[in-house]
């Protein structure tokens, strides 16, 4: 059976996708089978996985609102294990049409159900709209990306009332599985400081695996590749390797 974690922070620019495409391609070199859903209208997942999002003829958006089938949507990566539901800017128009929907907050759900992968990961949007709602209701964990620089706390508590509202209306199994620290700067202070801070409000449910700043993780995206392909001897591809062992051993622990 299918384990799914929507990877979600409200917040843009926090690492959600460099970690939905990254613990993807680790996973699935664990010998996964890993079924990474682009739910995001900037369809950077898909782009970062060497992907021409421009020239699709089939995206998600046709499997959520065009009656397209979704296994025929699916795409292989250049990750033997790894494949996407992937999207581009056509998912924009999506809030809208979820509003006059039947059954709104399921749609993902009941598409997701065609798939039988070990691990569904979900790269979601930075908001908390109808999209994020779906990919909770389809969801049995949260992840949660927060980096290590001012204000990353902020808006958090906004994220958990919905993660907490959706789970006591929709989807009683919803739980968080962790909180990611990323882009971490070992030289400043300020880093120290909101890890020190995360770890306080989070406890236990905070990963033990924290993930760097790291030019080679960050350019990654340009080449369209995972950073386990562009660069897996670098700080960025050690951390997502070391990732993807503590999610599994937390998925383990979940059953």
């Amino acid at each position: 059976m299918s384990r799914t974690v929507a990877i979600l922070n409200q917040k843009g620019g926090v690492g959600k996708t460099t970690t939905a495409v990254n613990l993807g391609a680790y996973l699935a070199k664990a010998g996964k089978s890993v079924l990474l859903v682009d739910l995001d209208p900037q369809g950077n997942a898909t782009s970062g996985l060497g992907i021409d999002k421009q020239s699709l003829n089939e995206t998600l958006y046709d499997a959520l609102f065009n009656h397209a089938a979704a296994p025929n949507i699916l795409m292989d990566t250049n990750i033997e294990g790894l494949q996407i539901l992937p999207s581009n800017a056509n998912l924009a128009g999506a809030e809208v049409q979820l509003v006059s929907s039947l059954q709104r907050e399921l749609q993902l759900r009941t598409m997701l159900e065609q798939f039988n992968h070990d691990i569904i990961l979900i790269d979601c949007p930075p908001s908390l709209g109808l999209l994020t709602i779906n990919a909770l209701s389809a969801s049995d964990f949260v992840m949660i990306p927060v980096q290590t620089e001012y204000y990353a706390l902020e808006g958090l508590g906004q994220l958990l009332s919905v993660v907490q509202r959706v789970k006591e209306a929709i989807n009683p199994k919803l739980e968080i599985l962790g909180v990611l620290l990323t882009m971490f700067d070992s030289r400043t202070s300020l880093s120290d400081q909101v890890m020190a801070e995360v770890k306080k409000h989070f406890a236990d449910k905070v990963f033990s695996t924290v993930i760097p700043r790291n030019v080679r993780l960050a350019e990654a995206p340009s080449f369209g590749q995972p950073i386990s392909e562009h660069d897996k001897w670098s700080k960025g591809a050690r951390a997502y390797k070391q990732l993807s062992k503590e999610f599994l051993t937390r998925l383990e622990g979940a059953n």
